[in-house]
């Protein structure tokens, strides 16, 4: 078989290749730093007030670089799967289903079966737990009378924060029930902030700041092996490890490896599939667990619909909380700053989408996740669009 359109993912990879050298005239983590540093309340300690800064920053670079790093992967079996029929003497295709977006199952793609494929992800971050980074409502440091309602002094930030990913990925059959794969995120961060201090009303702008970063991101390496087959229905287990090719300082990369384990259970009864995974991911920014839950159910032959359901426990990872002390200078006067938790995050979010096969072994994909939870750093919607193309080597 004749494989020349797949040859255009790899003149796209070699552009991104080129256009993917360092581009930041300042790293995102400095630019945060800078915005979030007091520059008008006088709290007394400003030994503290950096601290605090610190934190917020940290928090905040450590939400975004695990939204990134921890982002899930397309599904390793590719929507067309196939297997070696011995009664017919050729393969045939393994499923009715062209599969979950991002849950896995336990089909392969079949032995010397390639899947290739691009998906573009945009974000558009409001949320940081329970504070909105656009409106201007997040206070980072405060000033207020213990006999007063609000404070009298404050310093607020808004933070456009964007990103959007191309995700090229790619899947290869090396037996019936083992593949190998390689996923390569291309990513672009853009951050727009400014910081305004109130005082009794009167607002004065301390700083403005703008920082774009594009590179790569952190690549994945995996593997699957498929332990029970029947038809649809079976048990696979995946290895996949994220190397640290992003930059870290534009917040595009952890800095180190991590290593992740996911066992998968599937069930297909005709047109109809449910698909469950249970993962744990060690090393990188932090220990992470996670479940997968989806249904697929195709209608027609050339059409699949999805609905999953994905959360995760992120270690340590912490969360914003404000923290209030007595002003060490000023009486009957309590100073508000920004503190971390330090604790575990739980988050939560449901997909629905649609997967199309629009031309031999093309699928053209597409689907919206929405966030369940309101903990961590959030996009109030996830578009993701995508294409997906099989073929014999």
């Amino acid at each position: 078989m004749r494989i020349e359109r797949p040859g255009h993912l790899l003149v796209l990879c070699a552009i991104l290749l080129w256009h993917g050298r360092a581009y930041a005239q300042e790293s995102l983590a400095g630019t945060l730093s800078f915005l979030l540093t007091p520059q008008a309340v006088p709290t007394g300690d400003f030994v503290k007030d950096e601290q605090s800064a610190e934190l917020t920053r940290d928090t905040i670079s450590r939400l975004l670089l695990t939204e990134l790093t921890t982002t899930p992967l397309s599904s390793s079996s590719g929507g067309f799967s196939y297997r070696f029929n011995p009664e017919l003497g050729t393969v045939e295709r393994a499923s009715e289903s062209f599969g979950p977006f991002f849950t896995e199952r336990s089909l392969t793609v079949g032995r010397n079966r390639v899947s290739v494929g691009a998906q573009a992800q945009v974000a558009r971050y409001s949320h940081l737990d329970n504070f909105n980074l656009r409106d201007g409502t997040f206070v980072t440091t405060a000033n207020k009378f213990r006999d007063e309602t609000l404070p009298f002094d404050t310093e607020s930030l808004t933070l456009s924060l964007n990103s959007t990913t191309l995700m090229l990925f790619g899947n290869m059959g090396l037996h019936d029930r083992v593949d190998v794969g390689l996923a390569v995120p291309f990513v672009r961060l853009s951050l727009n902030g400014s910081r305004l201090n109130v005082y009794r009303g009167r607002s004065l702008l301390q700083a403005r700041a703008t920082a774009d970063a594009m590179g790569f991101g952190d690549m994945a390496v995996r593997g699957k092996i498929n332990l029970l087959d029947r038809g649809g229905s079976g048990l696979a287990v995946i290895e996949e490890v994220r190397l640290p090719t992003g930059r870290e300082e534009d917040l595009l990369g952890a800095g180190e490896a991590s290593f992740r384990t996911v066992f998968i259970g599937s069930s297909e009864f005709g047109r109809i599939a449910a698909h469950g995974n249970f993962g744990a991911t060690f090393g990188g920014l932090s220990d992470v667990i996670d479940y997968r839950g989806a249904v697929t159910m195709s209608p027609v032959p050339q059409l699949t619909l999805v609905g999953e359901l994905l959360g995760r426990r992120i270690a340590d990872v912490g969360s914003l909380v404000e923290e209030r002390v007595p002003h060490p200078l000023l009486a009957g006067i309590d100073t508000i700053r920004l503190t971390s938790t330090g604790e575990s995050v739980n988050t939560a979010v449901f997909v629905v989408g649609t997967k199309w096969n629009v031309s031999d072994t093309w699928l053209a994909n597409v689907n919206v996740s929405v966030p369940l939870t309101s903990r961590g750093l959030r996009s109030d919607v996830l578009l993701v669009f995508g294409i997906d193309y099989a073929f014999e080597w």
